[in-house]
């Protein structure tokens, strides 16, 4: 297993990956990935088995507190002097799933968040995500209130170094 940052050349296993994870609503598209792609490779966090992409973390970097619907759709939003990292998804195919590596690949986002001197880190994420997004320092702060993607009710998190 590695990890590594994304390039465009890996727009066709990130699709493959998301469809995989989440219901299509919720999902994002293949355009959705490349323009993010464009704008912030370097925040895609991918592990391989050999060349099989199994697992990914993204999100780009802005100044805004707060996780907003707009942001999964305008990658343009993306600031690589932005105090916050999003995370808008933690993906990992189901026949990899409960072996630890989303949980090393949102270490490592961590990581590289602390690295870069940003303020910290914010996620959403269902009810039953909750206690599994705190062991690694994410602190609830209550039903989001700028995102509904997907038609769901989500939980803001975050970790604030």
């Amino acid at each position: 297993m590695y990890i590594r940052t994304a390039t465009m050349d890996d727009l066709e296993a990130i699709a493959i990956v998301e469809a995989e994870c989440f219901p299509f609503a919720e999902a994002a598209t293949k355009e959705e990935f490349e323009d993010r792609l464009r704008h912030y490779g370097n925040h895609f966090w991918l592990m391989f088995d050999e060349d099989k992409l199994i697992a990914f973390v993204d999100g780009l970097v802005t100044n805004e507190k707060d996780l907003t619907d707009e942001m999964y759709q305008k990658a343009e939003t993306h600031d690589e002097s932005g105090r916050w990292q999003m995370i808008f998804g933690v993906n990992t195919i189901p026949e990899y799933r409960r072996h630890g590596y989303a949980g090393e690949l949102i270490r490592r986002a961590i990581e590289d968040a602390r690295n870069q001197g940003r303020a910290g880190l914010v996620l959403t994420c269902k009810d039953k995500l909750l206690d599994y997004y705190a062991k690694f320092g994410f602190v609830n702060e209550g039903k989001s209130e700028k995102s509904r993607h997907g038609g769901v009710d989500w939980n803001q998190m975050r970790l604030t170094f």
